[in-house]
C-alpha cells in the first residue's frame, strides 16, 4: 500500500494580509495528480486542515473541492484535527463521509478504533489521534494524574497498542498532531505550550510501523518511521529555505518498506531584501524578485517617508518591512515612565521625531513644536 503523508494545510490562511486561498487550492488540488502518478492508495492529513476553528465559507468550499479531487483520483483519506481546527465541527457528518472514503478521526473516544484499509497482504490499521489539549484530554481519557502533552499522548498510544495487540499481523499507521522532541519549529506555528512544556518524546510512539506527524511546518525526519511532512506552502519568512514536500510511504507485508520525499510546486517564492530604499528601487538585479513575497529591511539613516507604498510600486508583493539604520541601532526600548522622566513636553515630542525618523528635528521643526505647545498652554490658561 502507498500512503501519502501530508499535514498542516491551513486552508484559509492569510500571509501578511494577502489571501492564499488560490495558491492553496492550486498546490493541494495538485495532490490528486500525484495520487494518480504514484498510485497512492491513502492520503493522510495529520491535523490543521483549516487555519481557524470556524473557517470562512470560501475556505470550506475550497477544501471540499480539494478533498473531492483527491478522492476522485482514487485515494481514500484519513484526517485528524490539529490545534487550529475545531474537532467537533470538522467531525460533523463523519459517519456519512466515511461511506465515501473520507475518514474523519476527531473524537478522543475513537483513538483505539482504527480505520481499517486492506491491501493484498491484509489490513492496515490507521489510528487517528486528534490534537489533545492536556487539561481537557486527561479527563476524557480518564487519566486525571496525567501531566502535559507527554502524559495524555502516552495514554492515547497505550490505547492504540492495546487495540493493535488484538490484531495479529496487522500493520499500523498513527496520525498525531504534536511537538516531538528533536523537531525544528518555524515562526508560523501557534504554540501549544501548557505550563511551559509542549515537547513529547518520540519513544511515546513506539510499537507502530509509521507515525505521520503534524504541527511543525518544516519537513523533517526524526526517525525512519517518525516524520513531519510540514505545511504544503510557506506561511512565514522563516520558511523561505524549506523545500515543501510530502512523504510517499510504502508498506509491504512486513510493515514499513520505503519512504520517499516528493517536492511540491512553489506558487510564489519568498525572499528578504536589505538596503537603502532609493537603491532597492532601481537595482536591476532585483527584477527577478518582482513576483516574490518580500520582507524588506531598510538601512537608510533617516526613515524614508511612505516607504511601503514606494516599495510596492516596484515590488507588488512586498508584504513586510522593517527599518534598521545602517551603522547603528534604535536602542533598547524604554518603558513609558522611563522615556518621559524629567523631560518637558517639547523634549518628549522631539524624541518622538527621532524615534520615528532616526534624525533630530531641524531648528524650524523645533520652533513649530514649541509654538504648538505654547498655543495649547495658552488655551488651557483661558479656560
Amino acid at each position: 500500500m502507498r500512503v501519502l503523508h501530508t499535514s498542516d494545510w491551513h486552508v484559509g490562511r492569510m500571509f501578511h494580509g494577502r489571501d492564499l486561498l488560490a495558491d492553496q487550492e492550486s498546490v493541494l488540488g495538485g495532490l490528486a495528480d500525484l495520487v494518480v502518478d504514484q498510485r497512492v492508495d491513502v492520503v493522510v492529513v495529520a491535523g490543521d486542515l483549516y487555519d481557524r476553528a470556524v473557517p470562512a465559507g470560501e475556505s470550506v468550499a475550497a477544501c471540499t473541492r480539494i478533498l473531492s479531487r483527491i478522492r476522485q483520483a482514487g485515494a481514500e483519506l484519513v484526517v485528524i484535527p490539529g490545534n487550529h481546527d475545531s474537532a467537533a465541527r470538522l467531525g460533523a457528518f463523519g459517519e456519512f463521509a466515511a461511506a465515501g472514503g473520507l475518514y474523519l478521526r476527531t473524537r478522543i473516544a475513537d483513538i483505539g478504533r482504527p480505520v481499517l484499509i486492506n491491501d493484498a497482504h491484509g489490513p492496515i490499521a490507521f489510528y487517528g489521534i486528534p490534537y489533545l489539549e492536556p487539561e481537557l484530554a486527561r479527563h476524557a481519557l480518564d487519566v486525571p494524574t496525567a501531566r502535559g502533552h507527554q502524559g495524555v499522548l502516552t495514554e492515547a498510544m497505550n490505547r492504540v497498542r492495546a487495540d493493535l495487540a488484538g490484531r495479529p499481523g496487522a500493520r499500523s499507521v498513527v496520525l498525531s498532531h504534536a511537538f516531538v522532541t528533536g523537531g525544528e519549529r518555524s515562526e508560523s506555528e501557534r504554540s501549544i505550550a501548557i505550563g511551559g512544556v509542549e515537547l513529547v518524546s518520540g519513544s511515546v510512539f513506539d510499537g507502530v510501523d509509521y507515525v505521520a506527524l503534524g504541527h511543525l511546518h518544516g519537513p523533517q525526519e526524526l526517525a525512519h518511521r517518525l516524520r513531519y511532512s510540514g505545511s504544503p506552502l510557506a506561511y512565514s519568512f522563516s520558511e523561505a529555505h524549506h523545500r515543501k514536500s510530502v512523504w510517499l510511504v510504502e508498506l509491504d507485508a512486513n510493515g514499513l518498506a520505503e519512504v520517499r520525499r516528493v517536492e511540491l510546486p512553489v506558487p510564489r517564492r519568498l525572499a528578504t531584501l536589505r538596503g537603502e530604499l532609493a537603491e532597492l528601487l532601481v537595482r536591476p538585479a532585483l527584477e527577478e524578485l518582482v513576483d516574490s513575497y518580500l520582507f524588506v529591511v531598510l538601512t537608510d539613516l533617516v526613515r524614508p517617508i511612505d516607504a511601503m507604498r514606494r516599495l510596492q510600486q516596484r515590488f507588488p508583493f512586498a508584504v513586510r518591512m522593517e527599518w534598521q539604520p545602517a551603522g547603528g541601532h534604535l536602542g533598547e526600548p524604554l518603558t513609558y515612565p522611563a522615556s518621559v522622566h524629567v523631560r518637558d513636553d517639547e523634549e518628549i515630542a522631539c524624541c518622538f521625531v527621532v524615534d520615528c525618523r532616526g534624525s533630530d528635528p531641524a531648528d524650524a521643526e523645533r520652533a513649530l513644536i514649541a509654538e504648538a505647545f505654547a498655543t495649547v498652554r495658552g488655551k488651557e490658561e483661558t479656560r
